[in-house]
């Protein structure tokens, strides 16, 4: 099997955290910032404990960042790391836990008090208002498309 190229998320970044992987919303973001991670081409993005929505996948899978760095840095795909990761998992969560979690990752304005109270000034100060951008993916999503030279 042919390694994966490493992911340079100073060049391009990850993949909406709306795509999901074996129901995982988050996860194949998460597999790309972990790939940036192992080649430190990471740029302005966070992995592990410093991502509340890293944090929050670990949590809900109980592996550890550590244990899933050193996993992409073996180059296996997509499939191999959901197989090793619901394999690895403390209570290897069933299909309706992935789909309600998801569900719920993908709703929340933060996942803290405090990112809650920034996420709402973030969003008061957008101009044009941005009604589409009412939760943590949607501000991920224009985040990302303005970081690497999209216009709002």
């Amino acid at each position: 099997m042919k390694p994966l190229l490493p992911h340079d998320l100073t060049r391009r970044p990850p993949r909406s955290a709306r795509a999901r992987l074996g129901g995982f919303a988050h996860l194949p973001r998460l597999l790309d910032k972990a790939r940036a991670a192992h080649a430190a081409t990471l740029g302005n993005y966070v992995y592990g404990d410093e991502s509340l929505l890293d944090r929050e996948f670990f949590r809900f899978t109980s592996i550890t960042a550590e244990s899933l760095l050193r996993r992409v840095a073996g180059g296996d795909g997509d499939l191999a790391i959901l197989e090793w990761i619901l394999s690895s998992s403390g209570h290897p969560p069933r299909p309706h836990e992935i789909e309600a979690w998801s569900r719920w990752i993908e709703n929340v304005p933060g996942l803290s008090r405090e990112a809650r109270a920034w996420f709402a000034d973030y969003s008061g100060q957008l101009d044009p208002p941005r009604p589409d951008v009412s939760t943590l993916f949607e501000y991920l999503d224009l985040d990302d498309h303005l970081s690497f030279g999209g216009r709002a």
